[in-house]
């Protein structure tokens, strides 16, 4: 009598994978994922990031294959439609050695200030620009005064922070929902 022990060893770790992580079947909620990346990223809002990575965060299943924690899900962020925000559009996922397509897409990934652009040396520059400007313009209209210079410096701040850049930004430990369309 010979056995399958190939055959014997795919059931038990198929057996093992569905007792030991509960699955989640996909076509009924979100897939949780983070970011394979392990930096954070400052994404422009206008732009396409093609050949990125997401993480699947927990297990569940897509089409009867069970993605486990750690499987890669492949992807590109873009702009979502009509809005100054980026999404995740996931096109492949790699289980077991196999890559299987899909399709699925995040929910709207924000944009935000750039908090690079908001260290205190840059506030310090808006600030000097604004009561540079606050001192010339006291001279050219009087005298300069305390004032005048003050009230330029929170301009410059002012308008640092209105024109700074906007960004969306994905820690290595934001979940990022997917839905499979």
């Amino acid at each position: 009598m010979k056995v399958n022990v190939l055959g014997s060893l795919s059931i038990l770790s198929t057996v093992l994978l569905t007792t030991m992580v509960p699955a989640v079947n996909a076509a009924d909620s979100s897939i949780l994922t983070s970011s394979a990346a392990d930096e954070t990223l400052y994404l422009d809002d206008d732009e396409i990031y093609p050949d990125y990575a997401l993480e699947v965060e927990q297990a569940t299943e897509v089409n009867g294959i069970q993605l486990p924690v750690g499987t890669l899900i492949y992807g590109q962020y873009e702009p979502a439609p009509g809005e100054d925000d980026l999404i995740f559009v996931a096109e492949s996922f790699a289980v077991n050695g196999r890559t299987y397509s899909f399709d699925a897409v995040s929910e709207r990934l924000e944009d935000r200030t750039d908090p690079r652009d908001r260290r205190l040396g840059e506030i310090a520059k808006d600030a000097a620009i604004g009561a540079a400007g606050g001192a010339l313009l006291s001279e050219i209209l009087g005298d300069i005064d305390l004032i005048e210079v003050l009230g330029g410096a929170a301009a410059g701040v002012a308008v640092g922070q209105a024109t700074a850049n906007r960004v969306v930004v994905i820690k290595p430990d934001d979940i990022v929902q997917l839905k499979v369309q």
